[in-house]
């Protein structure tokens, strides 16, 4: 199973995102929870800012981390020093680890870019006990996202293909006010709660916000394809949006996401 979520380096990836999940992840290990001596499974770890911040519990079991891209498997597995800690490529949709394998699954940022996210719940579902949790948090594109959403309207209002980039980011899987909790519900995990996290985005300038995504990077980065002229154009307009008028510099956004968790019946 594909991802939709474009990676042409860590690097890259770590301006464009890495910065904020690490942000992220404490407070989503907080609504999933954790206990002594559990074994803990990251579905989609990307470059490792949930699997690091599991591995500072001292007192789990076992972390197994998992992810659909190469890039991002070859850095996590550079940074880790843990000997709990084992990374692998794999598939979200078909996970190599038996029935019952952890005491909790988790996914930071990752069921919106799995095209078909009910199975990669399931999945989740599968390899963890009865009575584990299954725990996931995706972006609210549409209503929570204010710094994408400032350079994804401002793209569709200059073209086309613009508002076509808009309608797919604003509308993928699970990033709708209940969906992942109704698709939770429908792989059969009991006890379902939906919630909101916050951070907040912290941006030096102009050029930190958009040299990652002017590189390709992400589902914003994939829409820069374009030729020079019209680069040239989407990159002013987004630049004149980000300044708002004032002159460039430190900019903070207020970014919001739905957290669901569930227990394995």
């Amino acid at each position: 199973m594909t991802s939709s979520f474009t990676v042409q380096a860590a690097s890259g990836y770590e301006q464009l995102m890495g910065r904020w999940s690490r942000r992220l992840a404490p407070k989503f290990i907080d609504f999933a929870g954790l206990a002594g001596g559990e074994k803990v499974l990251d579905v989609g770890c990307g470059t490792g800012s949930l699997t690091f911040e599991l591995a500072k519990s001292g007192d789990l079991a076992e972390i197994q981390a998992i992810d659909f891209s190469p890039i991002f498997v070859a850095a996590a597995k550079e940074r880790n020093t843990d000997p709990r800690v084992t990374i692998q490529q794999a598939d979200a949709t078909a996970l190599p680890f038996a029935d019952n394998a952890f005491d909790r699954a988790l996914a930071l940022l990752v069921l919106h870019f799995v095209p078909e996210a009910g199975k990669a719940v399931a999945e989740m579902r599968r390899v963890t006990r009865p009575g584990g949790v299954v725990a996931a948090v995706v972006w609210d594109h549409y209503g929570g996202m204010t710094a994408m959403r400032m350079m994804v309207d401002t793209v569709a209002a200059l073209s086309e293909s613009g508002r076509q980039m808009r309608s797919r980011y604003c509308f993928q899987p699970m990033v709708q006010p209940g969906e992942m909790k109704r698709s939770f519900v429908e792989q059969g995990l009991a006890d379902v709660t939906e919630a909101e996290l916050m951070i907040r985005m912290d941006y030096a300038d102009f050029d930190d916000f958009w040299a990652p995504i002017g590189a390709g990077e992400g589902p914003l980065g994939r829409y820069m394809t374009l030729d020079a002229a019209e680069r040239e154009r989407v990159e002013a307009a987004v630049r004149d949006a980000y300044e708002a008028g004032w002159p460039d510099g430190p900019r903070s956004f207020a970014n919001v996401a739905w957290a669901c968790r569930g227990i394995v019946p």
